[in-house]
């Protein structure tokens, strides 16, 4: 059993490597980071320099080109594809820009759907976990409603429900208030704090400076490095110039 404060997630120098038409893009060089449990952890820097990339590879989806990872001190960079998915559906948490949410499912089948492919859950329990979910991000009043009946902000506590329901060991947050009007937005942010007062470790990549204060870390990556927010300032003023 995992204290607060041992490491969950350990990344060493890792890099990525686009290949297209003969040309190579270098997404990441080299990162290290480090990553406990409960720790709430916001990924910053400029469009493009590798945020979303890191954190698909953190939620395996995607495979690093080079280095190594360690889940829970296992090491998950080279899995098979069978064995990635089901990793990720019981140890981690998503929430993304879009939403993603099923237009032909409701609420409470949508929270419910990632349950479902643990085939020794029993229905009981499935119904236990997406009702408390759905309380505890106060939409269990509108479990009967679609996602088209709800506003955005409303979508986005669905999806972050669906993430919770599986108790997962780390949620993963890419711009979750990217689609988002500021109220809205804050009120999202507001609700990962209090998730993360209850015990929660959140990665969230995030292009507002607002928002990455709400984290207790910030990592502020550029051209595919972790570099001290110092640095990110005076390279961000050289490319303004």
């Amino acid at each position: 059993m995992m204290q607060p404060g041992d490491v969950l997630i350990q990344i060493e120098d890792l890099t990525k490597v686009f290949y297209t038409d003969e040309i190579e893009t270098h997404a990441l060089s080299g990162v290290h980071l480090a990553v406990n449990k409960g720790e709430y952890v916001a990924m910053s820097g400029p469009s493009g320099c590798g945020k979303s990339t890191l954190l698909s590879i953190i939620g395996l989806l995607d495979t690093p080109t080079a280095g190594r990872y360690f889940l829970n001190g296992k090491p998950v960079e080279n899995l098979d594809f069978a064995e990635r998915a089901r990793i990720r559906n019981q140890e981690i948490g998503f929430i993304f820009q879009s939403f993603n949410l099923i237009g032909d499912l409701t609420v409470y089948e949508n929270v419910e759907l990632p349950l479902t492919y643990r085939q020794r859950m029993p229905s009981a329990e499935r119904k236990k976990r997406v009702m408390e979910a759905l309380e505890r991000v106060g939409m269990a009043h509108r479990l009967r409603h679609y996602p088209s009946q709800l506003s955005g902000g409303q979508q986005q506590r669905v999806a972050v429900a669906r993430a919770l329901a599986g108790h997962p060991s780390i949620l993963l947050a890419d711009e979750p208030t990217g689609n988002l009007d500021s109220r809205n937005g804050e009120a999202v942010m507001e609700l990962l704090a209090n998730l993360h007062k209850d015990g929660a470790t959140i990665c969230m990549v995030t292009h507002d400076p607002r928002f990455a204060k709400h984290a207790q870390r910030e990592v502020h990556l550029f051209d595919g490095k972790v570099v001290a927010e110092e640095e990110l300032k005076k390279l961000m003023a050289e490319v303004q110039v």
